[in-house]
């Protein structure tokens, strides 16, 4: 695979410091059961990193010392971590808002048919890649016969009473462009997923992201491969907007990787630029157990460009109203 970062180091993108913490997102190891080609992670069936209890339960605590409202689990597929199931409940516990980044197949593997279940029971948000209402194109981004499972998966979500006004079960779906491309307008988006979703498959869902894809690990190589990452990093520079940057992801939030170590967002973790400016190493969860790092410099470089361009992009979706 080609490596991305030297072609992202010399950078003109603005220095941005960080505000309140209101967002712990954990990668709960690369582990998944599919091989997209837009995962920024490169995640696939052969990873082998997976997080521990001991380092799960540094995330507990550092929820609880840090009085932060939001858990942000993904991965990999977050699901197939052995620990997922007693995070989400000591962290639902506590009163902590848990998001789970969901592939949607996995909930159609063996041995995971009760997580839906599961998820619905601890109040659990998902977030699902669903990156078209199209089966054909799903199943060319993600692998054939992935749409008919993700459909399957959407359905069972919806008996439970994901996506269902008045259930307070929240059901968001996430879009993601198939090529070198920026997303279209989120809102105008999340209309068309709606009625086409509902017509052919009587699916409902609460609110649809729309992610850029980040020219990093699979697909940033795949760009190469192509000869297209050059472009596709012009296209994102030539969309810059300043005002994006108030609202980037990183301001409130950190990204923890499998091992615990901390990054300024999981961009940065996958390009293994951790949160080390300040503190001169690479730290972990563990050491900032009483600190606060408001104000604190966040590592850029020119990837950082996939949030700021067009309506802006983040794990939240666009960043524009």
């Amino acid at each position: 695979m080609h490596a991305t970062l030297p072609l992202l180091k010399e950078s003109d993108f603005p220095a941005i410091r960080r505000g309140r913490l209101e967002t712990l997102q954990v990668n709960l190891g690369y582990l998944c059961n599919q091989s997209c080609i837009h995962c920024h992670v490169n995640a696939s069936p052969r990873r082998k990193e997976i997080m521990s209890r001991e380092t799960a339960q540094s995330v507990l605590d550092y929820l609880s010392a840090q009085q932060i409202k939001t858990l942000d689990l993904t991965g990999g597929a977050p699901e197939m971590n052995p620990h997922f199931r007693y995070l989400v409940r000591q962290a639902s516990a506590m009163g902590v808002r848990v998001i789970d980044r969901c592939n949607l197949t996995i909930l159609e593997e063996a041995g995971y048919e009760n997580m839906a279940s599961f998820l619905a029971e601890q109040g659990v948000e998902v977030v699902a890649s669903l990156p078209c209402y199209l089966g054909s194109n799903v199943d060319a981004q993600r692998g054939k016969g992935v749409f008919d499972q993700s459909i399957r998966a959407l359905q069972r979500l919806n008996r439970l009473g994901y996506g269902v006004e008045g259930s307070g079960l929240t059901l968001t779906l996430v879009y993601n462009p198939q090529g070198a491309v920026l997303p279209p307008a989120q809102q105008e988006l999340e209309a068309a997923y709606k009625r086409e979703l509902h017509l052919r498959y009587g699916i409902a869902f609460n609110h649809l992201f729309t992610i850029t894809n980040m020219p990093i690990q699979r697909f940033g190589s795949t760009l190469i491969s192509r000869g297209e990452f050059a472009s596709y990093m012009q296209l994102l520079k030539e969309a810059y907007r300043e005002e994006n940057l108030q609202d980037v992801m990183c301001l409130s939030l950190i990204s923890i990787d499998w091992q615990g170590f901390v990054y300024d967002c999981d961009f940065n973790q996958m390009l293994n630029l951790p949160m080390q400016e300040t503190y001169g190493h690479r730290i972990h969860l563990s050491e900032l157990m009483q600190v606060d790092i408001t104000g604190r410099p966040i590592t850029v470089m020119d990837h950082c460009y996939g949030c700021t361009a067009g309506q802006g992009s983040s794990c939240g979706g666009a960043l524009e109203g």
